[in-house]
């Protein structure tokens, strides 16, 4: 009866677009070849890593940065924990401030562009690769990344533009532009342009094609096989009907997707932490003994930190500057509170989401190790780690749930779905952002942009475009050289904002309005 209704609701569909499936994949061969003659330089050169390692330069240059905002603004992270919980909660926020939309939900539509496959596919990899030990540098990674959203968030709401009819802009390509000039600084423009080119390329590929392609196949591998470009329409149609509304329309879903869907994720990953208990202590144990000897992963503790850092890097963005846009529209007068409330994103992102898949794929047992030495055991000719069933990524993820509960594969088809959905709104708003900084504001030029971003959902649906992927997700930290190497130059002016706001706090100056 399943596959009757399957067949019934998919048969038109199906065999309109068996009308040419080899001219389509002759189609996406010859796009796939393009693509990788004209931009394999450019792919390479953003994820190459350092001579004589296996540590991509650009892993470093966000890790860095982050260390650097951790010391100079002394830890902030842990200082004002405490005080941005309460200005998610609204405690400080009055309703008469300039901006669109509230400090949760800034907060909700940043993290639904952050949170996704890295933190279900992309852990499993790390910790595949580089063993336990790699989840206690993925956290490091992330509470160090919380100063990196610090500083940029901070940034993005201090140099917004603000216009007559209540919305605003902001993001690195103000800040850059406004900032550099207030300080005297040369390129502040230039800056500016190049981080929206990437922007524009990164929301376009990696914030919307790849997430259409994974939302599609996992769809498939529910529903059975059918044409992507089907899928493709009715994401860009939901898609479409969402983000013409603009910000406070796309607020609006973020602020109920992202809560159920991190909430059904966390709460999945809790109950089968809580079923094996006894295994929890151990699991730590292995997160910790992995992280400085590696537990005969390749590579080491070396291999370990690696991952780590590498999946945090990927998967909550710190320092690329995408959720200073986000942030730049909260209702607020104080832009260090903006600040504040998005230092929680990487914790939620990375020390919260990605630790639970991590403890999971652990208590359950999947990766096999020497029951007499206790190391665990690699691929023959790989560097991976043996796993109980051979499965590799968000197939180990799957497993690993699904160990404890049968028929885990939908709630993570869902989970996907919801999370590809959710990181689709969110980069149309960031590329709409930087398509109107390079071409102005108005109507039609935000509703050029929408409609394109729609077709390339479809495209990405349909179509396997592997370089195109690659030379997105490069575009998307080439945005960080660009808007790191500008935060170097800025930072004075966050504690100069920072101190002010403290001080005001202090004195009482500063009160609740709840």
């Amino acid at each position: 009866m399943k596959n009757a209704i399957k067949a019934g609701a998919l048969g038109l569909p199906l065999s309109l677009a068996a009308a040419g499936p080899a001219a389509a994949q002759s189609i996406d061969e010859t796009v796939n070849q393009i693509f990788a003659s004209s931009t394999g330089w450019f792919v390479s050169l953003i994820f190459s890593n350092f001579p004589g390692t296996s540590f991509p330069w650009i892993v470093m240059w966000l890790v860095v940065a982050a260390t650097v905002f951790t010391l100079y603004f002394a830890f902030i992270q842990f200082r004002a924990f405490p005080h941005s919980i309460a200005l998610v909660r609204g405690d400080y926020s009055d309703p008469n401030d300039a901006g669109e939309v509230s400090h949760f939900q800034a907060l909700a539509t940043a993290l639904s562009g952050t949170v996704g496959l890295g933190n279900i596919a992309g852990v499993a990899v790390a910790v595949g690769i580089g063993g336990p030990g790699a989840t206690f540098w993925m956290i490091l990674a992330g509470l160090l990344g919380m100063a990196s959203k610090f500083t940029e968030c901070t940034l993005g709401v201090k140099y917004r533009n603000e216009y007559e009819d209540g919305t605003v802009s902001g993001g690195p390509m103000y800040y850059l532009t406004k900032g550099f000039d207030e300080r005297g600084l040369p390129a502040g423009k230039f800056l500016a342009v190049m981080f929206s080119i990437f922007c524009i390329l990164g929301a376009l590929g990696g914030g919307n094609m790849f997430q259409a392609n994974q939302a599609h196949a996992q769809l498939s591998g529910v529903l059975g096989d059918y044409p992507g470009w089907i899928s493709g329409v009715i994401f860009a149609a939901i898609v479409f009907a969402v983000i013409v509304g603009g910000l406070k329309s796309i607020a609006r879903v973020t602020e109920k997707v992202v809560p159920f869907m991190g909430i059904l994720y966390v709460v999945t990953a809790l109950v089968i932490i809580l079923m094996n208990a006894d295994k929890i202590g151990w699991a730590f144990g292995q997160i910790f003994d992995g992280a400085f000897t590696g537990l005969g992963v390749a590579g080491g503790m070396v291999g370990a930190l690696i991952q780590g850092f590498k999946r945090a890097a990927f998967s909550n963005e710190a320092g690329v500057g995408s959720a200073a846009i986000a942030h730049s529209a909260v209702r607020t007068k104080e832009p260090i509170t903006e600040g504040f409330v998005s230092l929680l994103e990487p914790f939620i992102d990375t020390v919260v989401i990605c630790t639970m898949t991590a403890l999971v794929i652990i208590i359950t047992g999947q990766l096999v190790a020497d029951p007499n030495t206790g190391l665990y055991l690699l691929d023959e000719g790989a560097s991976t780690i043996q796993t109980v069933d051979g499965n590799k990524g968000v197939a180990l993820t799957s497993a690993a749930f699904s160990s404890a509960f049968g028929g885990f594969q939908y709630v993570l088809a869902i989970a996907v779905i919801l999370f590809a959905f959710s990181t689709m709104i969110s980069w149309s708003y960031y590329g709409l952002k930087a398509w109107t900084f390079l071409f102005g504001e108005g109507k039609t030029t935000e509703i050029i942009f929408k409609v394109i971003f729609c077709i390339f959902i479809v495209i990405g649906a349909a179509a396997n475009l592997g370089p195109v992927i690659d030379f997105s997700d490069a575009a998307i930290f080439a945005m960080a050289v660009v808007n790191i190497f500008g935060l170097y130059f800025l930072i004075p002016i966050v504690k100069a904002e920072l101190n002010s706001y403290l001080s005001r706090l202090k004195s009482g100056e500063i009160k609740k309005f709840v």
